[in-house]
C-alpha cells in the first residue's frame, strides 16, 4: 500500500494474475451479463465468487444475512486485491457496517463500483482508504473494449495523473482537495443514517439517475442544512441521467447551480461519471484540482 498525504492510503495497483472477489451486496443482476463480466475479468485475474451471488430476493441479491456474510468475508480476505460489485441497485445500507473497517485500513484492497456502492466508498473514506468509482461486473459484461481498457488502466496504474478538459462551469474558481462522493441519493441516505463524514476541504463528486429536480433540491438542501457540505472546497458534477423536469419545467442543472452556488466554491459539470453510456473510472480519495474559467473547466486527479 502507498500512503498519500495525511491519513490517506492508496491500495496496491492490480496486476495480471491477482486474486479479486466479485460480490453482490445490493440488487440482483441479469445472469448472462454477470457471467460475461466474470468471464472477461477471468482472462486477466483470478476471479472468485460465491455461487449464491446469483440469488434473487425481490429487489435484493438475497437476504441481508447472505449478503452480509459475503461482504464481510471479501473485505477481510488477506489475499484479495480487489472487491468488485456485480451491480448496484439497493441494499448496501443493510450490511455496510458489518465489515471490520479498521482492519481493512491496515491491509487495504480496491473497492470497485458506483451507484449503491457509494455506501462502501463512504466507509473506505472514513478509515482513510482510496477506492475506485467505476463500472461493475455486469456492466463490464456488456462494455465495449475502450471502456474495459479504461477500467484496467485505472486499476493497474492508479497513480497516473488523469486530466479531463472541456468541462462546463457553473461557478468559476480554482480549488484542490481530496475527491469524495458518488451517488447523491446514496450520500443523502448515508447522512440520514449517521454514516456520512465529508472530509474537510474535499472536492465533492456527485451524480444521480431518475431523480426529479425537486427531489435533487430536497436532498441537497437537507445536506446543506445538516452541515455536510459546509467544508467542501469545490464540486464536480457527473451525469444526472433521466433527471427530467416535471410539469413546472425546472431542470436539474438549474437546481444544482442554484443550491451548490450558495457554497461559494467552484462548481463544474459534464464529467462522464455515473449512469450514462460512458462511466469513467475515477479514484475517490485522490488529490483533485479544479480550474474553472467562464468558458470551460478542467479537472486533474492524481492518486
Amino acid at each position: 500500500m502507498v500512503v498519500v498525504g495525511p491519513a490517506m492510503v492508496r491500495p496496491p495497483a492490480l496486476h495480471p494474475g491477482d486474486r479479486v472477489i466479485a460480490v453482490a451486496p445490493s440488487g440482483p443482476f441479469e445472469p448472462n451479463l454477470g457471467w460475461l463480466g466474470l468471464g472477461w475479468l477471468s482472462r486477466r485475474y483470478k476471479v472468485e465468487f460465491r455461487r449464491d451471488v446469483f440469488t434473487v430476493a425481490g429487489y435484493l441479491a438475497g437476504d441481508a444475512a447472505r449478503r452480509g456474510r459475503e461482504l464481510v468475508a471479501a473485505i477481510a480476505d488477506p489475499n484479495a486485491r480487489a472487491v468488485i460489485a456485480m451491480r448496484g441497485g439497493y441494499g448496501l445500507h443493510h450490511v455496510a457496517h458489518l465489515p471490520d473497517w479498521e482492519a481493512f485500513s491496515r491491509d487495504p484492497k480496491w473497492i470497485v463500483g458506483f451507484s449503491d456502492v457509494t455506501v462502501l466508498h463512504v466507509e473506505a473514506a472514513r478509515v482513510g482508504v482510496m477506492s475506485m468509482h467505476a463500472p461493475m461486473v455486469a456492466l463490464l459484461g456488456r462494455g465495449c473494449e475502450a471502456d474495459r481498457a479504461r477500467w484496467l488502466d485505472a486499476l493497474e496504474a492508479p497513480e497516473r495523473i488523469r486530466t479531463w478538459t472541456g468541462l462546463g462551469t457553473l461557478r468559476q474558481g480554482r480549488a484542490s482537495g481530496r475527491l469524495f462522493g458518488g451517488n447523491l441519493t446514496v450520500l443523502h441516505a448515508c447522512a440520514a443514517g449517521g454514516r456520512l463524514r465529508v472530509p474537510s476541504g474535499a472536492i465533492l463528486l456527485l451524480e444521480d439517475v431518475g431523480e426529479r429536480p425537486y427531489r435533487i433540491d430536497r436532498m441537497l438542501t437537507t445536506m446543506l442544512m445538516g452541515g455536510h457540505l459546509a467544508s467542501v472546497a469545490g464540486v464536480v458534477l457527473g451525469e444526472f441521467t433521466e433527471c427530467n423536469p416535471g410539469a413546472d419545467g425546472v431542470c436539474a442543472r438549474d437546481v444544482l447551480r442554484g443550491i451548490l452556488g450558495e457554497l461559494g466554491v467552484p462548481v463544474i459539470d459534464g464529467l462522464c461519471v455515473g449512469h450514462g453510456l460512458r462511466n469513467e473510472p475515477i479514484v475517490l480519495g485522490a488529490n483533485a484540482q479544479i480550474d474553472a474559467e467562464e468558458s470551460s473547466a478542467t479537472l486533474t486527479v492524481r492518486a
